[in-house]
């Protein structure tokens, strides 16, 4: 027998493939990063979601094929995200930053899972499900 979460997803490429959603701000910086889940292993099948509160901008996309998802973003302090995958019961919240978050009930290394790596062209956010370096999410 099945558990829920065995046949949760995946369903989000009729929602990604109608128009492109991932551009929040067309003179934006581009942001990329890859799913990972807790294996370490790139989420083929996920959707990301990104929310500038300041300009209130929102984006979408789902993941490649080798796991990759981008953006254009604004130039803000940070972002909200929503993680969608297969397996999730309820989507995953977390947030990235474009500098160091003040975050005081966070150790160094949680805080350093929510800052986007600035790679001179853009900024890479990476976000892994669960172990090694797994990203910090937020209760909703």
């Amino acid at each position: 027998m099945r558990t829920p979460s065995q046949t949760v997803g995946p369903y989000y490429a009729i929602g990604t493939c109608r128009r492109d959603d991932s551009v929040l701000d067309s003179d934006g910086v581009p942001l990329r990063g890859t799913l990972f889940d807790g294996q370490g292993e790139p989420v083929i099948d996920g959707m990301i979601e990104l929310w500038a509160a300041e300009g209130r901008r929102w984006g979408r996309s789902g993941t490649h094929p080798d796991g990759h998802f981008s953006f254009v973003v604004p130039r803000v302090a940070h972002l909200e995200c929503t993680v969608f995958a297969r397996g999730l019961l309820r989507h995953q919240l977390t947030r990235i930053y474009f500098g160091e978050p003040d975050l005081p009930d966070l150790s160094d290394e949680e805080r350093a899972t929510l800052v986007a790596v600035d790679e001179g062209d853009g900024f890479r956010f990476d976000i892994r499900m669960q172990g090694d370096r797994a990203t910090v999410f937020f209760a909703h």
